[in-house]
């Protein structure tokens, strides 16, 4: 009997304070016209809490969606490159806060790649029979760790959590194939100096942010476009086979570019970059979560789904939907709003870099 990792939930969670183009034109020399014209980009979220709250409720609206109890899971994975501290790990909190005893729990860092990695291991332990019920968290709070001075990198990113939870079935669904990898001669294209690699003395408050965008633009859609085509090769599907494209959200252009080399009409490619930005592990799961509420998902659907990351990692998938398309409890958990606006939370970030800038 062959045993495959079913989808059985779904869940999100979007910060409330909404940081518009406008917004960030009122501090950096950019426009609405510039940053739509470039990534796609309308506005994006910026949360005034952790990462691990932010995982907690996407986890929780999932655990209602699959109509579970935290206690059921025996793994919670949460990907993500902005942890709350270093240790210990953001899955721990949400296993704490969501009150889930007896489950195994860790972080796995591959960027933006971290949510498809993390189905593609957790997939392979459910079919080994090792794990049953396994929660999946996209997580970001990328707003907390850029450099507000710096326009290029600035206006791309934003916060929110996304995640799955994969139940071990005898149906044919979940993840049929994958294929993960990583360019790692590539690796300082894209990368942020965070951590372990401070001076501990003399650290001054600004993380330099390495974005070669051209470089990363050649080498991710090469990255994806190959791993598409190895998962493709794997199960025998072509394009005319697939319901939806749903992509890791990064650019605009590059959603395009990549829909185009893999033959996939724009009506069948999820897009909501214009909503959010790039949040990095999380664009994957909320794109599915959306696509799912919006009735763009639907029962026995085949879908296809490629990622990039700093690494720079690579990797896509074909995921079949369940016959499932509605939660079986109300999975619409929301962050309560604390009264701060976007710029609120920004503008001191942004204060705090340009006068270590001029200090430098």
């Amino acid at each position: 009997m062959k045993i495959y990792a079913e989808i059985t939930g779904w869940g999100k969670c979007l910060p409330p304070a909404i940081m518009t183009n406008d917004d960030l034109a009122t501090f950096l020399d950019t426009s609405d016209e510039w940053i739509r014209t470039r990534t796609g980009i309308e506005e994006r979220r910026v949360s005034a809490v952790g990462t691990s709250k932010l995982a907690t409720i996407a986890g929780r609206n999932a655990l209602a969606a699959a109509g579970i109890d935290a206690n059921e899971l025996d793994l919670i994975l949460v990907g993500t490159c902005t942890p709350d501290e270093i240790i210990p790990n953001v899955a721990s909190a949400v296993q704490r806060d969501l009150g889930s005893k007896y489950a195994a729990a860790f972080d796995l860092n591959a960027a933006c790649s971290s949510f498809l990695y993390g189905m593609h291991y957790a997939t392979q332990a459910i079919r080994t029979g090792v794990h049953k019920k396994v929660l999946i968290i996209g997580a970001e709070r990328l707003t907390r760790i850029l450099d507000w001075t710096q326009r290029e990198s600035a206006v791309l990113f934003g916060d929110g959590a996304g995640a799955m939870v994969l139940e071990a079935s005898e149906n044919e669904s979940g993840l049929l194939a994958s294929h993960v990898t990583c360019d790692a001669e590539a690796r300082d294209v894209l990368a942020l100096e965070f951590g372990m690699s401070f001076d501990r003395f003399g650290f001054d408050g600004i993380m330099p942010f390495s974005f070669v965008g051209q470089e990363i633009f050649k080498r991710a859609v090469k990255g994806m476009n190959t791993a598409v085509e190895k998962v493709f090769a794997e199960t025998g599907l072509t394009t005319d086979d697939i319901d939806s494209l749903i992509p890791h959200q990064a650019n605009k252009r590059l959603i395009d570019y990549l829909a185009k080399m893999c033959k996939v009409p724009e009506e069948k490619t999820v897009i909501n970059i214009q909503k959010y930005g790039n949040t990095s592990s999380a664009t994957l799961p909320i794109a599915f979560c959306e696509a799912v509420e919006q009735g763009i998902v639907k029962p026995g659907d085949t879908i296809v789904s490629a990622v990039f990351g700093g690494g720079l990692t690579c990797g896509a998938g074909i995921i079949k939907w369940g016959q499932r398309v509605t939660p079986i409890r109300p999975n619409n958990e929301v962050l309560p709003s604390d009264g701060q606006s976007a710029l609120d939370l920004i503008l001191p970030l942004h204060e705090k870099t340009k006068q270590a800038w001029e200090k430098r």
